[in-house]
């Protein structure tokens, strides 16, 4: 067997992500250096369609997920040799994405006989905020995406604990269909926050679900539905296609309108959670928010206010580490390389896998001491 290069305890580990409409590769070192982060968007081939098309993604990703790898090695500076472990986002995901990743890790592996690691596509969201800081567990998570919306206690690597989540859609995907109902463009987060800046939230009344309900489950089936509605007596669709059409500007304040609306939803929970937090914990938090939705300004300086209530703090990575990249999957990878976490070159890829399933993983390996 080839000798890894570094420590157990500082690894370098080159990661992979090709989940859903991103190809990506990144090489990560133990203290949180990111020597490469390339990221190959998909935007021109799936904006004909307004939204992923997942037989196109798999493909793309199949075209170019080799040059990207070599091209991550190269501004690494490093050979093969060089590196720890090999990670790889082995779920959840569009499957056929997913595949192309996997498979391309575990080739890597075999031949330059390296760790394999698959990592949990949430999981590398959920400790992206540790990259290249002194965050330690356990802390709370608002994990926010276009497939998911869930807070979580993270208490340790693969040790996760479900405080709440959406009973029917992702807030991620409420900004897509509303960016597509108004024709404000694809992708549809950054498109509401965009319109949004120009427009009045005062201007529509629309409702916010579950909001002072007991628990922490989070509901946005209905907010879209009234965006639609909205938007049909405003007269922003036409009556005979149903197309967006009408007034930019009121489509600006129906956009202003719905983030309002979200922010007002994740700021009562996350604030209830918070509060849930002190009392199992014993600490504040600090809240951190992962997930692209997480680059929405608005929604972090609503969610820095709810902290700031709760006499803690709001921790979120950059904007580009927000977003599908692999630095994320590839720090998940030396999370848990550190903790002699690996995985064999049989394991499957994997369309759906719950974060709670990590825990059995996680309970056979060394804990550290901050995980507690």
């Amino acid at each position: 067997m080839i000798e890894p290069a570094t420590t157990a305890q500082n690894p370098t580990v080159l990661g992979i992500e090709t989940s859903c409409d991103e190809t990506a590769a990144a090489v990560v070192t133990g203290d949180g250096e990111i020597l490469a982060n390339l990221v190959l968007s998909q935007l021109d081939e799936h904006r004909p369609y307004g939204g992923v098309v997942p037989e196109i993604a798999a493909r793309s990703h199949l075209d170019h997920i080799d040059r990207l790898v070599e091209q991550a090695m190269a501004e690494a500076g490093l050979a093969f040799a060089d590196l720890d472990g090999i990670a790889v986002t082995a779920g959840p995901g569009l499957i056929g994405g997913v595949f192309v990743g996997v498979m391309t890790a575990k080739a890597i592996a075999l031949a330059w006989d390296r760790p394999f690691i698959a990592v949990n596509h949430l999981e590398g969201h959920a400790l992206t905020a540790r990259l290249g800081s002194d965050l330690t567990f356990p802390y709370l998570l608002l994990l926010v995406s276009g497939g998911h919306c869930q807070l979580l206690a993270v208490q340790g690597v693969g040790r996760y604990r479900r405080l709440g989540g959406t009973i029917d859609d992702a807030v991620g995907e409420a900004f897509d269909k509303t960016a597509k109902l108004l024709g404000l463009g694809y992708p549809g987060g950054p498109a509401v926050e965009a319109a949004a800046a120009k427009g009045d939230a005062a201007a529509f009344d629309l409702p916010r679900p579950m909001l002072g309900r007991p628990g922490l489950d989070f509901s946005f089936s209905g907010l879209k539905t009234a965006v639609r509605h909205a938007a049909e007596a405003a007269g922003l669709l036409d009556n005979a296609s149903g197309n967006p059409s009408g007034d930019p500007a009121k489509k600006a304040d129906l956009a202003a309108a719905f983030q309002q609306a979200v922010g007002d939803i994740l700021a009562e929970r996350c604030g209830k959670a918070l509060d849930l937090f002190r009392e199992r914990y014993g600490k504040p938090g600090p809240l951190v928010v992962a997930g692209g939705v997480a680059a929405n300004s608005h929604l972090r300086d609503r969610l820095s206010g709810v902290a700031r209530a709760a006499r803690s703090e709001l921790l979120a990575p950059p904007p580009a580490l927000c977003t599908d990249n692999a630095a994320m999957i590839a720090w998940a990878g030396v999370e848990r390389l550190r903790l002699g976490l690996t995985d064999p070159l049989d394991t499957a890829a994997r369309p759906r896998w719950p974060l709670e399933e990590l825990q059995g993983a996680a309970a056979t390996a060394p804990r550290s001491a901050e995980a507690g």
